[in-house]
């Protein structure tokens, strides 16, 4: 499959981008409402989008499994002391990315990770993007379901670190899709276990029944 036949064949205009204020809540809150959105990213290659259903919240100095736990403030960490709505993009065993969404005021350093995404637009760009061969629905629900796969699908480096979500060409969107209390549930985050008893924390949400997520563990 040839990078010329995975152009997105979605023309359509920008979709509207969610507001500055819908990050700046509870960062729970925040994580929780994410469910069901719509992560978008235009590129010359085309327009990819997914939909979101799961995630996991890493609320600052006091959560021993956040980068900005002892409020730690780096170069890489920045980011995540601005306002909420931004990317901070990070790598993890120097080849895999991490897509997070800013959250809250300034100076309150805490993020949402973006695990996995139900494709919604621009599949056959996203599978070319992973450098897959051909493509089928066992494909499909590979394609971005683990925050490495999401990011190498949608396109998304350490380029777009520090994004503005309200203004850039990668945003959230909300098309009406509600994803209700009974069809999502909350579990500990994954793969912190040096967190200590912050591995236990609930911070992990997902749609329950989706076979689009990173793993059941539940």
């Amino acid at each position: 499959m040839h990078m010329s036949d995975c152009l997105s064949s979605i023309q359509s205009p920008r979709i509207s981008k969610l507001p500055r204020e819908f990050y700046l809540e509870e960062t729970l809150v925040v994580a929780r409402r994410l469910l069901g959105k719509l992560l978008v990213h235009d590129t010359p290659e085309g327009r990819t989008a997914g939909r979101i259903v799961e995630v996991e919240a890493y609320q600052g100095p006091q959560d021993r499994a956040a980068h900005s736990y002892h409020n730690l403030r780096s170069k890489r960490t920045e980011i995540m002391y601005g306002p909420g709505g931004h990317a901070y993009v990070f790598m993890v065993y120097g080849m895999h990315h991490c897509f997070n969404i800013v959250t809250r005021p300034p100076e309150y350093p805490q993020v949402v990770l973006i695990r996995a995404l139900q494709p919604v637009a621009g599949l056959k760009l996203m599978a070319c993007r992973r450098g897959l061969q051909q493509f089928t629905p066992a494909i499909e629900r590979n394609l971005a379901n683990g925050p490495g796969k999401l990011c190498q699908a949608m396109g998304i480096t350490r380029a777009l670190n520090g994004e503005d979500l309200c203004a850039g060409r990668l945003y959230l969107s909300d098309d009406g899709i509600v994803v209700a209390e009974t069809d999502l549930c909350r579990t500990p985050r994954v793969n912190i276990d040096y967190a200590g008893e912050a591995r236990d924390y609930p911070w992990r949400f997902l749609v329950t029944d989706s076979p689009y997520t990173s793993r059941a563990n539940f």
